[in-house]
């Protein structure tokens, strides 16, 4: 068995299981966001995998990654060294970002049986001026963080707790709004399942369709209700649509 690596959190660890479900966490997040998918999964089938990104939770003492140029390649080298078996990726917001270029990464170096990629609500180009629209004091960031929803009530009140999340959110920015897919990648051959919140303020579905344009593979989209923490209610389902594979 290889040696456990920090980069994924595997709550119910079975690697006898047939098939994977690799998440990845949006901006600010970490991997204890998805924790709960575990109890919608059979763990003798699939397991779930989520993916722990530096500076946070258990890895609170390493330095953050501030560009995907070196987060991607770290995640995908992860994921390559455990292939082998069939193989999902689903990212929400920034971490749709991430497991599209992990992906694109991966079926460049022609590791097999990774599946389907699931991206949620991010729209492939991003959010053209986001970045120049970021607010900048803390109390600013605090407020457009709350409005969005996604972190823990209570979390950015307190001055210890916002002292150290705020550094983490504000890299993570930095890192999605740096980031430019390229237009003359090659595309995907792997399915692709874009999903989003009905009342979502940054992403509708018919700019999630633009997805359909990274793989020659099979496209479809899934509108929930709810806004851009959409996943909070419907973790079940999502865990379905994601690992229900022929």
């Amino acid at each position: 068995m290889p040696p456990k690596s920090p980069w994924l959190v595997t709550p119910k660890p079975n690697p006898a299981a047939p098939r994977r479900l690799v998440c990845f966490p949006h901006a600010g997040g970490s991997a204890s966001f998805y924790r709960t998918w575990a109890q919608h999964l059979d763990p003798a089938a699939v397991e779930l995998q989520i993916v722990q990104y530096p500076g946070r939770e258990s890895r609170i003492a390493e330095p953050l990654v501030g560009s995907m140029a070196e987060l991607a390649p770290a995640v995908a080298e992860v994921l390559r060294a455990e292939a082998g078996r069939e193989t999902v990726l689903f990212g929400h917001s920034m971490g749709a970002a991430v497991a599209y270029e992990v992906l694109r990464i991966l079926e460049a170096q022609q590791v097999p049986h990774v599946n389907r990629l699931c991206v949620s609500g991010r729209k492939l180009s991003g959010h053209p001026g986001e970045a120049s629209a970021r607010p900048l004091s803390d109390t600013e960031l605090v407020a457009s963080m709350n409005a969005l929803g996604g972190t823990q009530t209570g979390v950015l009140d307190d001055p210890d707790l916002r002292a150290m999340v705020l550094p983490i959110i504000r890299n993570d920015y930095h890192l999605i709004d740096t980031y430019r897919p390229d237009p003359a990648a090659a595309p995907l051959t792997a399915e692709v399942v874009a999903l989003t919140g009905d009342a979502d303020p940054r992403v509708d579905a018919a700019q999630m369709k633009e997805w359909a344009g990274v793989t020659t593979g099979a496209f479809s989209v899934h509108v929930f209700p709810g806004g851009h923490f959409y996943l909070a209610d419907h973790a079940a389902e999502l865990a379905r649509i994601a690992t229900a594979l022929g």
